[in-house]
């Protein structure tokens, strides 16, 4: 079992109830197109397709098969988040999971931020929380609240991601630089326009934060449902 399978069964329950609320509260209807920034197939595959078609948006080249999920009107494009090259509310809405977190530092988290306000009509961006006390990358309590050169030094040894991963220096090197979770006050200044939800971890810590845009009555709005 690899990490990514790993993952998907912790965070399981989390997806489904974050995919349903999205549709409860985003509604993509039969004639809107979905723009995912940083997603993958499994997103949408499991459930049935609302939306009248779904691009995943990735970095590289991600394989699909349309004759394994006939029913799913699913399309695969190359691009970069930080730098959309669709214009001013191309897509009806833009829907991003687990991805502004890992673009760089916070030049890019704002220029990816900026990227899918304009882009989306409406927009649902989820991140994980620094406030959540479970690191959900490295699967390890506190990591995340260590400075840098401490994280450099204890990530192979003590963390199940290290563990499984066995990691070498420069991997772990890499993965720090491009891996910056976010407060609520940042994600408040990423996302002026939007709602945001908070999803807690046993009814108590932030454990990933929601913006979305529904429509334009939704400026500057705080939820912490």
């Amino acid at each position: 079992m690899n990490i990514h399978s790993i993952y998907a069964l912790l965070f399981k329950f989390w997806r489904q109830k974050r995919m349903a609320q999205f549709e409860s509260i985003i509604r993509p209807s039969r004639d809107e197109v979905v723009l995912d920034v940083g997603g993958y197939l499994g997103t949408w595959t499991p459930r049935p397709q609302m939306p009248k078609r779904v691009d995943c948006l990735n970095l590289h080249a991600v394989a699909w098969d349309n004759t394994q999920h006939p029913e799913h009107r699913i399309s695969t494009i190359v691009g970069d988040g930080c730098a959309l090259p669709q214009g001013d509310d191309s897509y009806d809405i833009v829907f991003s999971n687990s991805v502004i977190e890992h673009v760089g530092g916070w030049q890019k988290q704002k220029a990816f931020a900026e990227e899918v306000r304009r882009v989306g009509k409406r927009i649902w961006i989820q991140t994980p929380a620094i406030e959540c006390p479970i690191e959900p990358h490295f699967l390890a309590p506190f990591v995340h609240w260590l400075p840098v050169f401490i994280r450099r030094r204890i990530l192979r040894w003590l963390t199940p991601w290290g563990w499984i991963e066995k990691p070498t220096q420069t991997y772990i090197d890499e993965t720090i630089s491009y891996t910056r979770l976010l407060s609520k006050r940042h994600v408040n200044e990423l996302f002026p326009d939007c709602i945001i939800i908070t999803e807690r971890l046993l009814g108590v810590f932030p454990k990933s934060y929601i913006a979305y845009r529904n429509t334009d009555a939704n400026k500057a709005v705080d939820s912490t449902r």
